[in-house]
């Protein structure tokens, strides 16, 4: 068994744990990961790693635990807050207002520290297209482009998004063409006679 005690030994894991998460085997990852953040608590390579390995498996929580302790710690590590923002989010489709609201500022401080840093411009768009804010989900597809022009999925959004723009304006347009007629027939049903009413007696001779 190897003596994680050892620099070497203790890196060898590290690099082990970081290449099963890139492997896309967080378990395993998880299972070499762990006994390094027992015993180094503080290191920052690990808790990011420990923390994406608890991301992909969908624990929300414990991901939250350590990169939180983390981003104290390390305040100007990207990816400390680039993970945290996922650890906030958790599912989109399945995210309250208050977990979108605490990934959104974890997303912005890491692009305060890196506003070219990968993917977070668009993680930013697709939470504030969930909120139902197109025009901040618009800036945050544009930056995305800013950062990868061939980002498809980021354009597909943008188109996506002006025809949706569109079709609001539409149907806010008919919505007032249709209060504009309501109450020009309101305004005409006040002036014009009333049919019912008994005429004027005629005076006069005959």
């Amino acid at each position: 068994m190897a003596n994680l005690d050892q620099p070497e030994e203790f890196r060898r894991a590290l690099n082990e744990g970081a290449w099963l998460l890139r492997q896309n085997q967080p378990a395993e990852a998880m299972e070499k990961l762990l006994p390094l953040y027992e015993m180094a608590p503080t290191n920052v390579e690990v808790a990011i790693n420990l923390g994406g390995a608890y991301i992909l498996q969908g624990k929300w929580n414990k991901a939250e635990r350590v990169l939180s302790r983390a981003a104290e710690l390390h305040p100007d590590n990207v990816m400390v807050w680039i993970n945290l923002g996922a650890a906030h989010l958790g599912r989109l489709e399945l995210a309250g207002p208050q977990q979108q609201e605490r990934a959104i500022r974890a997303y912005e401080r890491a692009l305060t520290l890196d506003p070219a840093a990968p993917n977070v411009h668009y993680h930013l768009g697709l939470i504030h297209h969930d909120r139902g804010d197109l025009d901040k989900a618009t800036a945050a597809f544009e930056g995305a482009l800013k950062v990868n022009p061939a980002d498809r999925d980021a354009k597909a959004w943008l188109v996506r998004i002006e025809a949706q723009q569109r079709a609001q304006q539409q149907a806010q347009q008919e919505a007032q063409g249709a209060a504009a007629d309501q109450e020009l027939g309101d305004v005409t049903s006040m002036d014009a006679p009333d049919a019912t009413a008994a005429p004027d007696a005629w005076e006069g001779g005959a």
